[in-house]
């Protein structure tokens, strides 16, 4: 059992103990059955408390039972409500740092709730495309009111008990403990104070009404329907409260019920569950076990002080780690920390940073001209210009003044980690660390580790990330690693549409119809056409047999580098971000069109998704088959927190299996048969292939 009984006089004290979070599993669900059955049965006991072991009272349900017959098996979690709720005991929740769904379900169906300061307080379930599904749609209206309990329902986000308990006529917590280490005795002392009050109260009989219900839900319903139009939890969740208003609780719980059942089968939900799961298996490492020693970073080096280099830095400034930043001149040197003051500035004047934290995280940052003053830092990350020389010269010269045992990482997003890490005499402390632009916003970390990176490197640099409030993701070393590697194919794919007859809008409308934040030529025009350039003239050398359209080339021929230079495959006006058609562009594409002598042809919105979509995911086939990725799931992670793709569909590997593999392969043939395209390409990977063939998935 992961719930334990203790007799402390004449109080039965039950104690959750499923770490890390005191999830509602079965074992602990049984627990908690058997406790309160003998408590009731105990004539000495007068009242029960019940509350968790560790840091948390209960985060809800247990993830490790998501989607197997445990999740539902007796005594599930409403029927363990029923047992508190008809307890012939009064039964006291003692609340404290962590009450999460499925634990505030439970404490919600419990008499009375005493709660530690600052104890996070939330229903997440709709992050999970799911809504509260225990009651707590029904509940916690009738205890802090409608539109307090809407707000938290729709949202999922946190809220302190503190700000709870001070919600005028909130009946949440009926007592608040004066700290963390009291709460216990405090819960037991009140749980005596309540042993013979007769009748026990029960949240269920509480009146839940709004002065002005129906304009309320109305208004609640249009901010929901235009915040949340690819997600149908937050709607449903609404009108789950909106029962509670109108029904008799026990209707209400059963409308619950069935929109929870009917969340559980849509394709969001699944996709959002499957995201839930994929964050937290990224920082698993097969061969990497999790009690892995780790190297003590306390100080930090940055190689650039350009836009990556800053954006790099504010990382560590803001996790509170001191910074020096090297860089070969000092005028660069001063425009890289007014770029990072001018940043702080910005979020100050929106109240989203204060003068203090700004001034504290500014006075982290320290710069110098000299490799040399670089020699206490634990850890320093070059930003330098993507070439090998360039590599070659900083990571000869960091190899000779940085200390032994020092972290030496790149920010390449291409070049070989490998041959990086052979300019130096110690190979084992060489690590690739991708950051995604802009570094300070971006979540994304492509962790890329060499061959003969140290286990102690790696998982130094994944907690690290995981410090800095990054999602890290492992890669290994190949050209352009999991990210760059597969945008590649897509972009090659985008190319050909305009070759056969699209135009840069019409591309960038479907795949943003489709969900992502940006189509590939939008995204050029943002990360620097030049950049995809450089790439393509280093293909023509290693791989000559790589074919493009030319039309990327010549845009760049014509100094239309995107945003940067305020031209790219759109038109800028000074100072913004719009993109306008560019007559330019779409006459430099149709006189190559005429060029080339090819037909073009009208192309549907479904073709254009589907060969841009379909590219990353064969390509991110051939990745997992060569152990790039250890798990589909990674290329996912990467793929919604750093490209932009739509988070209800759970990332590329996860809508290739909601798609059918089988479908996918098929379509796949069909793109071979275009004569513009790349045929050979579109053979299917050889793991997408025998996936197919077995009837498996990607992601289980």
């Amino acid at each position: 059992m992961t719930a334990h009984y203790q007799a402390s006089g004449n109080i039965a004290v039950i104690t959750l103990d499923n770490p890390p979070v005191n999830g509602l599993g079965l074992s602990t669900r049984q627990g908690i059955a058997a406790a309160m059955e003998q408590a009731n049965a105990d004539k000495a006991i007068t009242a029960i408390v019940i509350t968790g072991a560790g840091k948390a009272f209960s985060g809800g349900a247990d993830i490790r039972e998501f989607g197997s017959p445990k999740a539902m098996a007796e005594p599930n979690l409403l029927s363990v409500i029923k047992l508190l709720e008809q307890s012939n005991k009064p039964v006291v929740a003692a609340v404290h740092s962590v009450c999460m769904g499925g634990g505030l379900e439970l404490a919600l169906g419990c008499h009375y709730r005493v709660a530690a300061p600052n104890c996070k307080v939330a229903l997440p379930e709709v992050k999970l495309g799911l809504l509260p599904g225990a009651g707590g749609t029904q509940r916690l209206p009738r205890v802090i009111g409608v539109e307090a309990a809407l707000n938290m329902i729709v949202s999922g986000d946190t809220v302190s008990s503190d700000m709870l308990a001070a919600i005028p006529g909130q009946q949440l917590f009926n007592k608040m403990a004066a700290s963390a280490d009291s709460l216990l005795e405090e819960a037991k002392a009140f749980a005596t104070d309540m042993a013979d009050v007769r009748p026990m109260p029960l949240v269920r009989d509480l009146k839940c009404k709004h002065p002005d219900g129906d304009a309320y839900f109305q208004f609640a319903r249009n901010m929901v329907r235009g915040t949340a139009k690819n997600f149908p939890a937050p709607e449903k969740c609404l009108d789950a409260v909106q029962a509670a208003t109108k029904r008799k609780f026990e209707d209400g719980m059963a409308f619950e019920r069935d929109l929870f059942i009917n969340l559980m089968w849509t394709a969001e939900s699944r996709a959002l569950r499957h995201v839930f799961m994929a964050d937290r298996a990224a920082s698993k490492i097969p061969d990497v076990p999790a009690d892995t020693p780790k190297r003590e970073i306390k100080q930090i080096a940055v190689i650039g002080a350009g836009t990556m280099g800053g954006g790099i830095s504010m990382n560590f400034l803001n996790a509170g780690m001191p910074v020096v930043m090297l860089e070969t001149k000092q005028e660069a040197l001063d425009r890289g920390v007014a770029t990072i003051l001018k940043n702080y500035e910005s979020q100050v004047k929106k109240g989203k940073l204060s003068q203090e934290v700004l001034d504290q995280r500014m006075g982290l940052l320290s710069t110098t001209l000299t490799y040399d003053d670089l020699k206490d830092a634990d850890m320093v990350i070059e930003a330098v210009f993507e070439e090998m020389n360039v590599k070659e010269a900083v990571f000869k010269q960091l190899d000779a003044v940085m200390k032994p045992g020092a972290i030496l990482a790149s920010n390449t997003s291409t070049l070989d980690v490998d041959q990086i890490a052979a300019f130096t005499k110690r190979p084992q402390d060489v690590i690739g660390t991708h950051f995604f632009s802009p570094a300070n916003v971006m979540k994304l970390l492509e962790v890329v580790r060499g061959k003969a990176t140290a286990k102690d490197v790696l998982a130094t640099v994944m907690a690290l990330g995981k410090r800095i409030k990054k999602t890290s993701v492992v890669s290994g070393v190949c050209d352009g690693f999991i990210g760059n590697r597969m945008i590649e194919q897509y972009s090659r794919q985008a190319g050909f549409l305009l070759d056969e007859g699209c135009t840069p809008a019409q591309v960038d409308k479907a795949v943003e119809k489709f969900g992502f934040a940006m189509g590939p030529f939008r995204m050029g025009d943002l990360a620097g056409n030049d950049i995809g350039w450089a790439i393509r003239k280093r293909r023509a050398i290693d791989k000559p047999d790589i074919t493009y359209s030319k039309t990327a080339d010549l845009l760049c021929e014509l100094g239309r580098y995107g945003q940067k230079t305020g031209a790219g495959w759109y038109d800028y006006a000074p100072g913004q971000r719009k993109a306008i058609p560019s007559t330019l562009v779409e006459d430099m594409v149709s006189e190559h069109r005429a060029k080339l002598g090819t037909p073009t042809r009208k192309i549907g919105d479904e073709e254009i998704v589907h060969r841009l979509v379909f590219s990353l995911i064969n390509e991110a086939a051939h990745i997992l088959e060569e152990g790039i990725a250890s798990k589909a799931s990674d290329i996912d992670m990467v793929y919604l927190t750093g490209y932009g793709f739509p988070l209800w569909r759970g990332g590329p590997m996860r809508y290739a299996d909601e798609y059918g593999l089988f479908n996918v392969a098929q379509r796949m043939q069909q793109f071979a048969a275009n004569p513009q395209d790349d045929a050979t390409f579109w053979q299917p990977a050889p793991l997408l292939a025998r996936l197919v063939a077995e009837g498996k998935t990607f992601t289980g």
